[in-house]
């Protein structure tokens, strides 16, 4: 019942029971109004403060206790508070993953997991790349492998976690561009990606609390040209620092609480950007209807 009644996400050491569905929700909202343009942290009078925020629905299915499938897909709206450039929004990427646990082991007090994780997205329809930072993403297809070890001593954690994005390449509105050189082409090379997370906390039936750093590196781009427009196939670095919680409440353990807060410590060509996410959980035995 304890593992039954938690949702968990493609990048956390939790699992579905088997024939349980979660039904999640989530609001999530940063923004930010400095940004670092290659290494340079600087500001921009012509955009002022940006801000997205994205609402996401998600399905998670246990087709056993160590094997589950998700899907997911936000409705993202970005804005900026000076300037010219408008907002846009849309729905963004649908996801789907498959996490698998081919490794638990138990030693009194004590467990051991091992997660593998493969994911697929894409983007929901053809939006425009080509407006960073009010793109509502990057329209790219992307594979992704990750890897996640969680080791649990009575009701404290810690998880570590890597991945690689593979991304393929994008199509924008112009047959020409400027990134380190001249290209005569519509076809964007995105660089790949690589992401890495430490989490720790306290854990029970009921309760999860959680301090985390993640840190995403990518793997070829370019830096932002000296008082440019950001583009899509640009590298972007940084390093978050956050907590996270769940709750679920003792006499409906179907329903959950979700709530998260992060801020980006350092970058390079992104934001520094603050956010947060509230969301609700509701688990359905599949079996018993």
């Amino acid at each position: 019942m304890a593992s039954t009644a938690r949702a968990q996400t493609e990048t956390d050491a939790l699992m579905m029971g088997k024939k349980n569905l979660c039904i999640a929700a989530g609001y999530a909202y940063n923004s930010w109004g400095k940004y670092w343009e290659g290494n340079l942290k600087r500001d921009n009078a012509n955009i002022g403060t940006f801000s997205s925020s994205s609402i996401m629905a998600m399905l998670n299915y246990g087709i056993s206790d160590d094997l589950n499938i998700m899907v997911s897909l936000p409705y993202v709206s970005t804005k900026t508070s000076a300037g010219t450039l408008s907002g846009l929004n849309g729905f963004q990427d649908l996801s789907f993953y498959v996490k698998y646990r081919p490794v638990r082991k138990t030693f009194g007090s004590q467990k051991l997991s091992v997660f593998a994780v493969g994911g697929y997205s894409a983007p929901s329809h053809n939006y425009n790349v080509d407006l960073m930072p009010v793109s509502i993403g990057m329209g790219s297809n992307v594979t992704t492998g990750r890897l996640i070890v969680d080791y649990q001593l009575s009701k404290f954690f810690a998880t570590a976690s890597g991945s690689y994005l593979y991304r393929s390449n994008v199509q924008i509105d112009r047959t020409a561009y400027y990134t380190t050189r001249q290209i005569n082409s519509n076809q964007v090379q995105m660089p790949n990606a690589g992401v890495y997370q430490f989490r720790t906390g306290y854990r029970t039936p009921f309760i999860i609390a959680e301090a985390y750093v993640d840190h995403m590196r990518t793997y070829g781009g370019f830096d932002i040209r000296r008082n440019d427009m950001p583009f899509v196939s640009n590298t972007m670095n940084n390093t978050n620092v956050g907590f996270e919680g769940k709750y679920y409440l003792p006499k409906l353990r179907a329903l959950g609480i979700h709530a998260a807060a992060w801020r980006t410590l350092e970058g390079r060509n992104v934001g520094q950007a603050t956010g947060f996410i509230a969301g609700v959980l509701y688990t359905l035995n599949t079996a018993k209807l």
